[in-house]
């Protein structure tokens, strides 16, 4: 199930980036950002209410706490980063370069996690770093 709920991730992020880019096209980014991120705290906590998991809020450890909001702090950089990437670039470029976050993800998994990588992982990731980078820089095209 972690490859339909990967692919349903890609997905969602693909259609966050288009309309994020028509929604910065007229406004500040960083405002942007910000209507976003009250909808999905809205969303988010709708969803640990419903499934019942409110009462689990106060059996989080504190080491737990710091990973999530250390998490928390660098997800809204990262989100302030790419809104305003987005408010400048055009959204087929900004997104593949912004998706190199995963030749990092794999670096600081093996690094940090410890996590073990096959030969196919590595030439995948360098694969995935090119064509982002072959796309970033390919020439804009016409309005």
């Amino acid at each position: 199930m972690w490859i339909v709920f990967s692919l349903l991730a890609a997905l969602s992020a693909a259609i966050v980036v288009t309309l994020s880019k028509a929604g910065v096209k007229n406004m500040d980014s960083s405002l942007a950002f910000a209507v976003q991120s009250v909808l999905i705290l809205i969303v988010s906590w709708s969803v640990v209410a419903f499934q019942g998991n409110l009462g689990d809020v106060a059996r989080i450890d504190r080491r737990t706490w710091i990973y999530l909001l250390v998490a928390g702090v660098i997800t809204c950089l990262s989100s302030l980063f790419t809104f305003r990437a987005l408010k400048l670039g055009d959204a087929s470029r900004v997104s593949p370069l912004e998706r190199i976050s995963l030749v990092f993800a794999i670096v600081f998994a093996v690094i940090f996690l410890k996590e073990r990588v096959n030969w196919q992982v590595i030439a995948g990731a360098v694969l995935m770093a090119v064509g982002a980078l072959l796309i970033a820089i390919a020439a804009p095209s016409p309005k």
